[in-house]
């Protein structure tokens, strides 16, 4: 296909290194791939779960058989540091392998309770055409996610890959049709999100929106989905997750030495570019100070620079927009409470860096305590009780990760029964969620639907049925002509 104009994709560490050019569909194309997908995706929701599902484990094996070239490109188009990207695409390859066996547990119909003379099944059938919108903090294994779950369920697919991130995107195309997925059923569609990821949600024919990203999007994606278009065949399925504003609570009775490590890995892995990042931590009073020297030290020894160098651990932001925001949240920082520390980055040249910041003296209601900022900024605040901290980690719109340190079981107890957080962590960072073992996903302003990696999830991208036979009936007509 050839589109009027291209995207351009650049290393976030060196924006003068050309990653590479794509085509940028627009609504022409993306009607040719809806009606494409819609064409295709009876015949691919007629081949039996196993032959969907073996799909999905070919593509994850031409993955490992890749592992390392395809870390080099998240590297190189995402800014990510070298352990970072493996974990993404390992990830990726969580993903595949864990909806494909759930596909097979889902595949088969069951049986319901039964009356005599009556047989109930319980089955589910796919929802017919798929718009994944995905990120590009994580644009392998979370496009592999959303795709891979929608694609093993019968479902066509589009991919509409995060802009600054469509290179990698082509490369998960490739393998899917690599791996036997039919082209008709699975369509590559880079482009902006404001034309044609928009043009996409209203798009009648389009069945179901799996989006990951940032709330004001994914409300407009909701609100929009609801309204019904002429020529539209059933209500659009909307899968949403959309970001936190996470918090750790730290004890007066917690273990310092895993705190600082944790907080630190949380708060400024990939640059904080993560919905799952620690922007808050509580600390209960009496060891605040000690918290915050030993915090401050160790944030100091973290190595900024390029992805690419092998001791990265806070790589660049993802493009100039990013860096401008974060810049301004620090400016309102800067007016809302007392900088604590800001890590110099003045040495790294042209790349998208912002050295790692901490706050403290933050109050409840600042804009920094409560806004995603997707950057490397941490807000510290103080609690006097644990009641009160635990008050604090729930006074933001967001519930989606969440921890906190501590050797009391009633404090631990308490955190399980009322921390808001779809993912809660005890005694361990809050960021990298293994698939099938930390299903991860959030609620309130976090997002709706079930959680990736875990056993509803798949369920979303299918539609229910019951079937009811009467087997009382008296005799069979015929199935085939008698002979004499």
């Amino acid at each position: 296909v050839t589109t009027a104009g291209e995207i351009t994709s650049v290393n976030p560490s060196r924006p003068d290194e050309l990653i590479g050019r794509v085509g940028r569909a627009g609504p022409g194309e993306a009607d040719q791939a809806v009606s494409a997908a819609r064409a295709a995706q009876p015949e691919w929701a007629a081949r039996p779960p196993q032959e969907r599902a073996e799909v999905l484990f070919r593509a994850a094996e031409l993955m490992r058989g890749r592992r390392a070239e395809l870390a080099a490109w998240e590297v190189l188009e995402a800014g990510k540091p070298w352990r970072e990207a493996d974990a993404d695409v390992a990830e990726a390859i969580d993903y595949l392998e864990y909806y494909g066996r759930e596909m097979l547990r889902l595949g088969s119909s069951r049986l319901l309770d039964e009356a005599p003379g009556e047989v109930n099944e319980y089955l589910y059938r796919p929802r017919g055409v798929a718009v994944v919108i995905a990120p590009w903090n994580f644009p392998l294994a979370i496009l592999s996610g959303m795709a891979s779950a929608a694609l093993v369920t019968g479902n066509a697919v589009i991919l509409k890959p995060a802009e600054q991130t469509p290179v990698i995107a082509a490369q998960l195309h490739a393998i899917l049709i690599e791996a036997g997925a039919p082209p008709g059923a699975v369509h590559y569609l880079p482009g902006t999100g404001e034309e044609v990821g928009a043009y996409l949600v209203t798009h009648p024919h389009v069945d179901l929106i799996a989006f990951t990203g940032s709330r004001a999007v994914g409300l407009a994606i909701a609100e929009t989905a609801g309204r019904t278009r002429p020529g539209q065949r059933g209500l659009k399925k909307v899968i949403a997750e959309m970001g936190g504003k996470n918090a750790i609570i730290v004890d007066d009775d917690a273990d310092l030495d895993d705190v600082v490590r944790g907080v630190a890995a949380s708060a400024f892995g990939y640059a904080g570019q993560k919905c799952s990042a620690c922007s808050r931590a509580i600390v209960l009073a009496p060891i605040l100070e000690t918290f915050l020297r030993r915090l401050t030290e160790a944030t100091r020894s973290l190595t900024v620079g390029p992805a690419e160098a092998p001791g990265t651990f806070v790589g660049p932001l993802i493009d100039a927009e990013a860096r401008e925001r974060v810049l301004k949240y620090l400016a309102t920082g800067l007016r809302e409470s007392r900088l604590a520390l800001e890590v110099d980055v003045g040495g790294l040249g042209e790349g998208y860096f912002v050295g790692p910041a901490i706050f403290t003296e933050v109050s409840a209601e600042a804009t920094i305590a409560q806004e995603e900022i997707f950057g490397p900024v941490l807000s510290v605040m103080q609690a006097h009780e644990f009641e009160e901290a635990l008050a604090l980690a729930n006074a933001t719109p967001y519930a989606l990760t969440g921890g906190i340190y501590s050797r009391s079981p009633a404090h631990i107890a308490a955190a399980k029964a009322a921390f808001e957080a779809g993912n809660l962590y005890i005694n361990r960072k809050i960021t990298g969620a293994l698939v099938g073992r930390q299903p991860f996903g959030g609620f309130k302003m976090s997002g709706i639907g079930s959680k990736a990696g875990g056993p509803d999830y798949l369920l979303q991208f299918l539609e229910p049925r019951t079937i009811t036979e009467n087997t009382m009936r008296r005799g069979f007509a015929p199935t085939a002509p008698r002979h004499a």
